[in-house]
């Protein structure tokens, strides 16, 4: 009673089929334009680790270009202590900027406060930018379509989304003449 499962069964396969990575193993090569195969493939290295890639994470001679760069375990603490001093340096210069912004403001604001309370007080008022006037529902009730979507879309205090990119050149289907901005009551 042999049956071609058993056969099966029986014969021992390689734990590694072929040397072809994983990521092309469903991609046939395209019979047009090889040059999308040769792109995916200096874009996507293989997967094989016996292969030097120079895009890819496996490198073999990382070593010994790095012995001959650096000759000396000494030579390269040194180094990697300066870069890590500049590098501390340089979070110092920028935590000490940051910290004299933050009190230059906080000064503003305090003299504000003196000077002119009701400016500190509206400077200072917290608002949900998503609250809507009662002015504003009656408003998104008559409106319909894309006016609707634009005034829900539109956030208190951010940049318009409406409002178009500035260019150098007019568009090319001419200028607008009907376009007419939503205008929201205050």
């Amino acid at each position: 009673m042999s049956s071609p499962l058993l056969a099966l069964g029986k014969q021992r396969l390689p734990l590694r089929v072929a040397q072809t990575s994983v990521r092309y193993a469903g991609r046939q090569e395209s019979g047009g334009d090889p040059r999308n195969d040769i792109i995916r493939r200096a874009l996507y290295p293989s997967n094989i680790r016996n292969r030097a890639s120079p895009v890819g994470t496996w490198r073999p001679d990382v070593g010994r270009r790095l012995q001959r760069a650096i000759p000396s375990a000494q030579a390269h603490e040194t180094i990697e202590r300066a870069w890590f001093l500049h590098q501390r340096h340089v979070r110092r210069t920028r935590m000490a900027e940051l910290q004299r912004k933050f009190e230059s403001v906080r000064n503003a604001m305090e003299t504000l406060r003196m000077v002119a309370p009701k400016l500190y007080a509206e400077a200072n008022k917290e608002e949900d930018p998503r609250a809507r006037s009662p002015a504003e529902r009656e408003l998104l009730k008559k409106l319909k379509g894309p006016e609707k979507k634009a005034v829900e879309a539109r956030i208190r205090g951010l940049f318009p989304r409406e409002l178009r990119i500035p260019t150098d050149t007019p568009p090319k289907n001419g200028w607008t003449y009907e376009f007419t901005p939503i205008s929201l009551p205050s």
